[in-house]
């Protein structure tokens, strides 16, 4: 486990999708541009495509599926995962369930949103559903957020923000792209600014 500020920061990676965002962060760090590396992939559900690409890339993987469990069993199951491959630091990127967070890693979990918090959170809104509302309320501008999880969707501490423009022939594949994009440049800027113990 790396601390804030002491060189590479190890990361488990909680995913329930494709995996974007963790392609991105694989491919960042093999490019040495995020002083990082990803010690444990943990999937909600087997036979995602982010299982796979991260098989493929080295990095182990734990499918953990709440089969059953209640909320407090399973959320032990995840960190226990995560605190056995010495994570400094969680990321939910793509995670879509709500995950109660142990005191042990208060402060050392981060989510990823394609809204710009507080607006468009909360349950149900993930994915093309976010973009959707908002092209449907009219906005000119949105963006994502990277905060901090705590046990409630999407209400944790703000750590950064990125706008972009919602352009008038927007579509909600359009628009997920242009948000998409800037999420790929703040998730690992939240990452490394974690490392170094410079985040607001």
């Amino acid at each position: 486990m790396s601390a804030p500020g002491g060189g590479r920061l190890r990361l488990a990676v909680l995913v329930s999708g494709s995996g974007r965002s963790l392609a991105n962060l694989l491919e960042r760090i093999n490019a040495g541009q995020l002083a990082a590396e990803v010690g444990l992939v943990v999937a909600s559900r087997s036979g995602l495509r982010s299982e796979v690409n991260a098989r493929r890339a080295g990095v182990p993987v734990a499918v953990i599926p709440r089969a059953g469990r209640d909320p407090a069993a399973w959320s032990s199951a995840v960190f226990n995962a995560c605190r056995e491959a010495q994570a400094g630091l969680v990321v939910m990127a793509g995670w879509l369930h709500l995950l109660p967070i142990p005191a042990s890693f208060a402060g050392r979990v981060v989510n990823i949103h394609p809204a710009l918090l507080p607006a468009f959170g909360g349950r149900g809104f993930h994915g093309d559903h976010v973009h959707r509302a908002v092209l449907d309320r009219g906005c000119t501008v949105s963006g994502c957020t990277v905060h901090l999880v705590d046990d409630e969707y999407d209400h944790g501490r703000i750590l950064l923000q990125r706008t972009v423009p919602v352009l008038p022939d927007d579509t909600v594949a359009s628009l997920g792209a242009r948000v998409f994009a800037a999420e790929c440049l703040l998730l690992p800027e939240t990452i490394a600014r974690f490392a170094a113990g410079n985040l607001p």
